[in-house]
């Protein structure tokens, strides 16, 4: 999640910036602190758990991002996204259901 919210911060920040400087504003670090937090849940998952049974739950980041991207953005996503969305969804039941 923290991942997610980490690109969403990043993407309006860098919005529309062109110059080195203007990288630099409070989105980008909140996105740089956002990935910060997301890695010490990383840490502490991995203290808990496998490697193969918490590293499949990082492709939830691809399908928060699409989302966000949809209901913050306006971006539009095509049928092959949407197939896309559902087979990461599929693959990450399929794999975390073996366990």
């Amino acid at each position: 999640m923290f991942a997610a919210i980490g690109q969403v911060a990043l993407k309006v920040g860098a919005d529309g910036k062109q110059a080195l400087l203007e990288f630099f504003n409070v989105w980008v670090i909140c996105g740089l602190v956002s990935y910060g937090i997301g890695t010490l849940f990383w840490i502490f998952s991995l203290s808990r758990a496998g490697l193969t049974v918490v590293y499949p739950f990082t492709a939830l980041t691809f399908v928060l991002v699409y989302l966000a991207g949809i209901v913050l953005f306006g971006e539009r996503v095509g049928y092959m996204q949407w197939l896309g969305i559902a087979l990461i969804l599929g693959g990450l039941y399929v794999v975390s259901a073996v366990q």
